[in-house]
């Protein structure tokens, strides 16, 4: 795992004003640990739109063509649920972004990069979700083994711990695109990102880890580091408000 971070960070992440956010995803707070929506540096620079899914929320960005980060509300009943979902594999467009900011599927067509869930298809409790979650402002281009292999692990990792937790768990997923210039693929030059990161909050035990890996299909997961890490590799903070036991 990688523990440092190259400054400055790629897009300069500063908060607007909290409510701003917050109504944005007014239509479903029920993903957020607390109703407390990150807080996103700068974030009128991303070209932002709140988008409710039956089973998350992904904050989408029309710069990078990908989530900014996308929320999930968990739980063992949810989880449970999840395990007899037959997976769709009917990737799409997602119609309510502007054509001029989204990913299209031609863009990954030849890419050498997979269509990477951010919240994984995996997680979703019934066939409704299972259809959205393979919105393309669900993903992001990923290396193919670290998408199938060292991501999956975390993934199952997540879903695992989840169902032996006695409340909800709140997991929050997305890309870090490193300070150069990001390299992109297709048509639409969808940022291809340099990191991933998995946050997961107990909200009964109110501790936080992160999973942080480079989007590489050499990359291994390694030993998760803390939510302070996740915010100052970052600039996000991510649970605003919100009691974390150190």
């Amino acid at each position: 795992m990688f523990y440092g971070w190259p400054q400055p960070l790629p897009f300069a992440w500063a908060s607007p004003p909290p409510f701003k956010q917050q109504r944005n995803f007014d239509r479903c707070p029920q993903f957020f640990a607390q109703g407390a929506v990150p807080q996103v540096r700068n974030v009128q620079s991303l070209k932002p739109r709140a988008l409710c899914f039956e089973a998350f929320a992904v904050l989408h960005s029309g710069t990078t063509k990908t989530p900014v980060y996308v929320a999930e509300r968990l739980n063992s009943e949810r989880v449970a649920d999840a395990q007899d979902e037959e997976r769709t594999n009917k990737f799409f467009a997602d119609a309510r972004l502007p054509r001029a900011e989204r990913a299209e599927l031609d863009d990954y067509k030849g890419s050498g990069y997979d269509r990477g869930h951010m919240a994984p298809a995996g997680d979703m409790p019934n066939a409704t979700a299972m259809a959205q979650s393979f919105s393309l402002a669900n993903m992001v281009p990923q290396a193919p083994q670290n998408n199938r292999k060292s991501w999956a692990g975390i993934e199952k990792a997540t879903r695992k711990y989840v169902w032996r937790a006695k409340g909800d768990v709140y997991v929050i997923t997305g890309p870090v695109f490193g300070s150069a210039a990001p390299a992109t693929i297709g048509q639409d030059q969808v940022w291809v990102p340099q990191y991933l990161f998995k946050l997961v909050y107990d909200s009964t035990t109110h501790r936080a880890w992160i999973h942080w890996i480079e989007n590489s299909d050499s990359a291994r997961a390694g030993q998760p580091t803390t939510y302070r890490e996740l915010v100052k590799r970052t600039g996000v903070e991510f649970l605003p408000g919100v009691p974390i036991a150190e």
